[in-house]
């Protein structure tokens, strides 16, 4: 059996499911594309390779390794993209959450079911249909749980809206035990820039007790006072809309004090290290171009308090 417990975002890394980038078929047509990061890069004729995604995936895997964290990967399915692992599934303390996604990626899930398979089935909470959640949106946080999703309005007018309200108040139904705090994100479904496609998109813990910020994903600034109230202004890294687009917020934490992060975030990463991090960096830059990174690639089964 497969023990999973995750509390926050930070706590030392035991194990993780890390996605895959083999096989993931052809490039897609603009039409095709669910975020308008990805559309950009199609329509650019710069959309990743597989030969590159699989050398930055390995290298990932590499620095996971070398930290002692048992990876998992999905099986391999033909012409399906499997990059993004965190969306399909996810931790909250000792139950696995399979939430209901886009209809077009459910068959990642076939993908990693070996690994749910070994998963007291007791542990594992399928949302109900009409509830909509991903993993980027969800963040245990100790006591706290973060969501990011979309009130009715934007839920149905974007494609980029990917957690409704059902959505959290069956988490909050399911977590009673936290204090949950849901934050509506700002959607776009054709500029990249103007796009917080998922809360890990504009804001992550890090460390014990700081974040990283981008407050123009938010679409009430009280929730952004309440997030630098929540930190504390000093424990707060705040970056640019440009930041967000190349998804400095989307880090990935192995411990409280070392961070993995793409090799070319010069400004964060530096300001990482003047905080006191270890930060591993890595090239992940090809991956970026659909619209998510380290975070989006990775689902923690198992942190260590």
């Amino acid at each position: 059996m497969i023990d999973i417990f995750v509390v926050n975002e930070t706590a030392l890394l035991e194990s993780v499911v890390l996605g895959i980038a083999q096989s993931p078929g052809p490039v897609p047509s603009p039409g095709q594309a669910y975020d308008p990061k990805s559309k950009l890069y199609i329509e650019r004729g710069e959309y990743p390779m597989e030969s590159d995604m699989v050398k930055e995936m390995s290298e990932f895997e590499r620095v996971l390794k070398k930290y002692g964290v048992h990876v998992y990967r999905p099986v391999n399915l033909p012409d399906v993209n499997q990059v993004f692992s965190r969306d399909i599934s996810f931790v909250i303390d000792d139950r696995l959450v399979i939430p209901n996604i886009l209809a077009d990626r459910k068959r990642e899930l076939d993908a990693i079911a070996y690994i749910s398979d070994q998963i007291d089935p007791a542990k594992i909470i399928e949302m109900p249909e009409g509830t909509r959640a991903e993993g980027g949106d969800v963040m245990p946080w100790n006591e706290k749980l973060f969501i990011g999703y979309s009130e009715k309005s934007d839920f149905e007018k974007y494609v980029t809206a990917r957690t409704n309200r059902a959505g959290v108040d069956f988490l909050k139904s399911q977590f009673k035990n936290r204090e949950v705090h849901a934050f509506e994100l700002v959607k776009s479904d054709d500029d990249p820039l103007k796009n917080a496609l998922h809360l890990d998109c504009c804001f992550q813990p890090i460390g014990r007790n700081q974040a990283i910020l981008y407050p123009g994903g938010f679409k009430n600034p009280e929730d952004v006072a309440f997030l630098k109230n929540n930190f504390g202004d000093k424990n707060i890294i705040e970056i640019t809309a440009r930041e967000m687009y190349m998804m400095f917020s989307n880090i990935f934490s192995i411990s409280p004090e070392v961070i993995v992060s793409e090799k070319n975030f010069t400004r964060l990463n530096n300001e990482l290290r003047k905080r006191g991090f270890t930060v591993e960096e890595i090239p992940y830059a090809e991956i970026s171009k659909q619209e998510g990174l380290l975070r989006c690639s990775t689902m923690p089964l198992k942190r260590k308090l």
